[in-house]
Order: structure tokens, then C-alpha cells, then sequence
């Protein structure tokens, strides 16, 4: 089969990298000059940074995406642990460092905790391994075609309900643990899903298997190397990358054939097109005749983020690690600012990454990056942007500077939901369609829109989801039905 695959984000890398090993022929088309989509790079003056997704989990799907092409992942990434994973820093001054193995982790919270929470965490890891072993093949690395799906067979669907995994995730964390703080630490995972920890349920703390169980890694180079090198492996196993070429259309219609439309004019014919934009975006702009799901009309949408990158002069506090969350007073009224009110959190938590403490190669000798993230209502919320994006920029960069970190600024860069919209991300959030349980598995969007025979759908929007692993499983997955699509 002949394959266009339109963007070369993670996802639309993922199902080349699937596609192209199996021995079609793919043509990949991205509107940008260089690989990655979301998971992008900006170099100024000697500072490179991600400015996408900057933690990764779950080596092993990653591991397995390149295998898909016939490549080793050592030939094109390589990955160093994170240890500590994150460093957890409290109002209250305390810190607690999530440390890399389950042996380490444990003597960590007998020493900052006491003995009672370290034995918590033992039958909290027990519990999340047991609710990942069932989640994953059945409900996670799946694809649907119906609700009825989630039930076939009904014994997982049985075993998930004995395990608890429908409870409230925040019920479930804090039946592990007594201590506040760690309440915390075990369930802002769910925030990745679009979600309050006291609204989600404890299915979703699969996210929090991926990171405390299986740990954190980090690219050379940062994590703009792992598009970099699935392009570099989908070309060796035979795809054709064509960058800097904007599609503008995906042609089809009874009796003609499928083709893809570049804003230059050229067309070319295809077998099957796996569409990586936003969901929404593939609707609006690739295939404006066919009304979207009602789901990506009329769904709700995960929170956005205020993001800074900044180029400093300088080095972190000497106790920075490589990810630092820096957790808010206010926890659960937060949330509800957040997500039911739509308006910026009066006193937020934030996540601080500095690359350079693994990489120093990402900055200039003497300086530091800073990957600043702090969650907002997307523009379904209540902030005027365009007149409050200073104020609420300038609160961030105080509040950065409060906590230690250099702010002797040489490049910075703002990106706010008013920015994330113009590159294409529905609502100005780029964690896209919320996980609540009507908007997951059978219910999120197909990866497949039956009224164009052999367009097929990738990314964070559809199945299973949002994050890195999900995005690459949906890559998988995307392929799959590709081939299902080729046989009828």
C-alpha cells in the first residue's frame, strides 16, 4: 500500500516507523523544516530548547517503536535514567526527592516520612503494577470500534472493578499514604489526563505507574532527539520524508481516488492517509465536507498551560534536580478554580524543569535553561489573554525567581493558549480532549473516519491518548488499521 502520512509529530513518526517495517511505502509530508510537531526544538544564541513534552516514560514502548522499523534504539537515542525523578518541594519548606528504583524510593520516605508511608508506598507500587498489568492489553494498547468492546471479554472489565480502579483516584492515593504531601505527589498525575485528582478515577493512576514505577529518562540532546531519530530509522526502513510542505487539502469522494493536496498545488495519490494535527484541526482544515464527531464538537476539553523558556545566566540552587515540582498551598480549591471556574489558580503548582543539570551542552557555558510550566484554563475558561497574559506571565517569572533560580535573562520565550491555538491546537491546549470516562476508549474519537474510506487518525486525540507512550501506541495502533483499511 502507498501511505501519506500528513505530520511527523510523535505520533504520525510512530505509525511510519510501523508502516514502513512492514514493508509499504510511505510518504511522509510535515509542514514544518524538521521532525517532531509538538515535540519541537527553538535554538537561540546557544541555548536549545524542547518546547514540547519534556518528561519521558515508558522507555519500552519507545524502545519497541524504533524495533517496528528493524532499529535498535541505541543507534539513534540515548537515554540516561533520571535520579531523582522529580524533586517535590512544599510550602511548608520540605522537600521529598521521588527517587529512581522502588529500593531507593522506599529508604527516602522512611527517612523524610517515617516507616508507616514507606511501607505505603511498598503496597502502593504492589497495587499500581497489578492495575497497569490489566490496564494496558486490555483497555489501553487497544483499539475500539464500539462501547461494547470495553466488555469483551468481561473478566478484565470484572478485575478492574474488584481492584478498585473505579473509586476516586485521590480516595485511592490516600488510602496508601497519611501524610499530605504525598497525597499530593501521588495524584497531580492525573492533571497529564485534563483532570482533578478528586474527580478522576483511580484507572487513571496507570500515569502514575509510568513515571514512579518505571521511571523518567532524558534524551542527549533533550527530547527533541526522539522524533529526530524515529525520522532517521523510518527512512532507513524506506519512508520518504518531505519537509517545509503544508497540506493544505485530503481529496476524496465516490469514484475518485484518495489524494493529498499540498499547498503548493501537487496532489499526490494514496492508498490510506494517517492525518497526525490535532483532531479538530484534521476536520477543519483537511476534510472541511465531513462533520467531526460529536465528541471533538462539543467535548471538554483538558486545562492548557503557561509555558516559559528561558535562556539564563547562572547555575540552579545546588539542590535543583533535573524536574522540580513546586507544589501550591491550595490543592483541591485549585482545582476547582481551574477546571470549574476557568480561572488561573490563586495560588498554583508549577513544574520547573532545568535540562542542563543532564546536558549542560544545552546552554552556553555559564548559563542554564529553564522549562517553566504552569497549568491555565484553556480558551473555554474566563481569561482575557490578550489582557491578562502579561500579568499572569510576570507572576510566573516572580515567583521563579523567588524560588532560587537564576532569571538573568538572555532568550526567553512566552507560550500562552492565545499561541497554542495558532499552532493548531483545538481550545489552546495541547494535551487535547479531556479523559473523563465518556471521553476514553470507545468514546474518544475513532482513529479511523469511516465516511473517508482510508483516512485514518493519530495522536493525542484519538486512541488511547494523551502523553508520549500513549501517542506512540497510537502510532501502532494507526497502522493497524491502516492494513485493516487496505483489505477490504
Amino acid at each position: 500500500m502507498r501511505v501519506v502520512v500528513v505530520g511527523a509529530g510523535l505520533g504520525g513518526l510512530a505509525a511510519t516507523c510501523h508502516l514502513a517495517g512492514r514493508g509499504h511505502e510511505v510518504v511522509v509530508v510535515e509542514r514544518d523544516a524538521v521532525p517532531g510537531g509538538r515535540a519541537g526544538v527553538l535554538e537561540r544564541d546557544g541555548f536549545r530548547f524542547d518546547t514540547g513534552p519534556t518528561v519521558l516514560t515508558m522507555a519500552g514502548i519507545l524502545a519497541d517503536t524504533f524495533a517496528a522499523a528493524g532499529a535498535d534504539i541505541a543507534d539513534h537515542v540515548r537515554l540516561a535514567r533520571v535520579d531523582p525523578l522529580y524533586r517535590a518541594c512544599y510550602p511548608d519548606g520540605s522537600t521529598i526527592r521521588v527517587r529512581a528504583g522502588r529500593d531507593a524510593m522506599r529508604t527516602e520516605l522512611r527517612e523524610v516520612c517515617g516507616p508507616s508511608e514507606a511501607a505505603g508506598f511498598d503496597r502502593f507500587c504492589d497495587w499500581l503494577t497489578a492495575l497497569y498489568e490489566l490496564e494496558m492489553p486490555r483497555f489501553i494498547d487497544r483499539d475500539y470500534d464500539s462501547p461494547l468492546d470495553l466488555a469483551r471479554p468481561l473478566r478484565p472489565a470484572i478485575d478492574l472493578v474488584r481492584l478498585g480502579a473505579f473509586r476516586k483516584l485521590a480516595n485511592v492515593v490516600a488510602g496508601h499514604f497519611a501524610d499530605e504531601r504525598l497525597r499530593k505527589l501521588f495524584s497531580f498525575q492525573s492533571m497529564y489526563a485534563g483532570l482533578s485528582p478528586f474527580a478522576a478515577l483511580a484507572v487513571y493512576c496507570v500515569i502514575t505507574y509510568m513515571d514512579t514505577v518505571e521511571g523518567v529518562w532524558f534524551p542527549d540532546g533533550g527530547m527533541h532527539a526522539v522524533p529526530a531519530g524515529l525520522a532517521s530509522a523510518a527512512e532507513k526502513a524506506g519512508a520518504t520524508f518531505r519537509y517545509a510542505e503544508p497540506v493544505e487539502r485530503i481529496e476524496h469522494g465516490r469514484g475518485t481516488p484518495l489524494r493529498v493536496r499540498l499547498a503548493s498545488g501537487e496532489r499526490i495519490d494514496a492508498d490510506a492517509v494517517v492525518a497526525n494535527p490535532d483532531v479538530p484541526e484534521v476536520y477543519r482544515h483537511l476534510v472541511p465536507d465531513v462533520e467531526s464527531p460529536r465528541v471533538v464538537r462539543r467535548g471538554h476539553y483538558s486545562p492548557s498551560c503557561l509555558v516559559w523558556l528561558a535562556g539564563v545566566r547562572g547555575a540552579p540552587p545546588a539542590d535543583a534536580a533535573h524536574h522540580n515540582i513546586h507544589f501550591g498551598d491550595a490543592w483541591r480549591s485549585s482545582f476547582d478554580e481551574l477546571l470549574d471556574e476557568g480561572v488561573a489558580m490563586r495560588d498554583p503548582s508549577m513544574l520547573v524543569t532545568v535540562p542542563t543539570t543532564g546536558d549542560p551542552s544545552l546552554a552556553p557555558e555559564g548559563c542554564s535553561s529553564l522549562y517553566v510550566l504552569e497549568p491555565v484554563p484553556n480558551l473555554d475558561g474566563r481569561v482575557d489573554w490578550a489582557r491578562d497574559g502579561g500579568r499572569l506571565t510576570q507572576r510566573l517569572q516572580e515567583r521563579v525567581a523567588s524560588l532560587g533560580y537564576p532569571t538573568d535573562v538572555v532568550v526567553d520565550d512566552v507560550v500562552d493558549p492565545v499561541e497554542w491555538e495558532r499552532r493548531g491546537m483545538a481550545r489552546g491546549t495541547p494535551f487535547a480532549l479531556s479523559h473523563r470516562f465518556f471521553q476514553t476508549g470507545p468514546f474518544r474519537p475513532r482513529n479511523h473516519e469511516p465516511k473517508v474510506p482510508g483516512l485514518v487518525l493519530v495522536g493525542s486525540g484519538t486512541v488511547p491518548g494523551v502523553g508520549v507512550p500513549m501517542v506512540l501506541l497510537s502510532g501502532r495502533l494507526a497502522a493497524d488499521r491502516v492494513e485493516r483499511v487496505g483489505r477490504r
